[in-house]
């Protein structure tokens, strides 16, 4: 199914929406963008955010592939659960019910993931339904651990008093109300570089301010704990890395390490002057990026010698 989209920052039109079933029975709303049986990729994104995040990517994208995006639970259109439903476990099984709604029996896909999109990815490397369906992985802005500890969003020296102090921002109920030109330099200081144009900043707060406070705050917590190592070790397919070199909330250090750690590390690519925000700040570097994957790890027909012919229903 093709679908003409519009060049502004609109979020594009869905094709299709669907409505995939996690393991614990969270609804996980998904859209897909683009031409049914083109070359299929499918987007994750980060914490605060939603679909629109991937606006760049999906009109660029969906002239000739098959975009898949989803809400992570708690966000946009997927609903939140309750307090024990928040975890790295709740990422790998929404992200293998995404894939099991949205792709056909064997199908690959390139799979790429912003900030907690990214640590999805780690999150599910052992799982069966990544190790089915990814042909090559994308990383945008993650990190692995240590987050509260590496983060620079506080002005401080390392220590103890920064860690506390960014735990405290990860889990601050505080609501964040309306965008405002203060709002827009807190988010622009926090997540973006300081060449960020007006447009994007404002593209990036007007996600960010549609959280719920709850699944933020609940998130956070799951953020400022994560340990997600071991699923960088065993995240077994071809994985390119992107990170800003003035990412305040996942610095450097996060993505070189993640880098190194890779079994099948494709290399890291590191915007000068991006932020936290990449694929909104430099759409075209991370658009070309996936393509590229695509061009290179999605076998022509999507599958490695399995019948993909059978049509997927929606679990609405």
């Amino acid at each position: 199914m093709s679908r003409l989209l519009r060049r502004d920052d609109a979020p594009p039109v869905p094709a299709r929406e669907l409505t995939a079933i996690s393991a614990d029975g969270a609804r996980i709303h998904v859209e897909t963008h683009g031409q049914d049986g083109a070359p299929a990729v499918v987007l994750s994104h980060g914490w605060t955010c939603n679909t629109h995040f991937w606006a760049a990517q999906i009109r660029d994208l969906a002239v000739d592939h098959r975009v898949v995006v989803y809400d992570q639970r708690g966000h946009g259109r997927s609903p939140a659960v309750g307090r024990d439903g928040y975890s790295t476990n709740a990422l790998a099984d929404d992200l293998e019910a995404v894939l099991a709604t949205a792709l056909e029996p064997g199908e690959k896909a390139v799979l790429a993931g912003h900030s907690m999109g990214g640590m999805t990815m780690m999150a599910a490397s052992r799982r069966a339904g990544l190790r089915e369906h990814a042909a090559a992985v994308l990383l945008c802005s993650t990190g692995s651990s240590r987050l509260s500890a590496e983060s620079l969003v506080v002005p401080l020296r390392a220590g103890a008093v920064r860690t506390r102090m960014t735990r405290a921002i990860l889990g601050a109920r505080a609501p964040l109300g309306p965008v405002t030109p203060v709002s827009r330099r807190i988010l622009k200081y926090g997540t973006m570089g300081a060449g960020s144009p007006p447009e994007r900043v404002e593209i990036c707060a007007r996600i960010v301010h549609t959280c719920p406070r709850a699944a933020r705050v609940a998130w956070g917590h799951v953020l400022a704990e994560l340990d997600l190592d071991a699923g960088v070790r065993e995240l077994r397919v071809p994985t390119a890395v992107i990170a800003g070199t003035e990412d305040r909330l996942t610095p450097l250090v996060h993505a070189r390490a993640i880098a190194a750690a890779l079994p099948d590390c494709l290399g890291l690519t590191e915007l000068a002057g991006m932020g936290h925000m990449t694929p909104v700040e430099a759409p075209e570097t991370v658009t070309a990026k996936i393509r590229e994957l695509v061009s290179a790890y999605v076998p022509a027909g999507g599958t490695d010698g399995v019948d993909g012919t059978a049509e997927k229903e929606d679990v609405a």
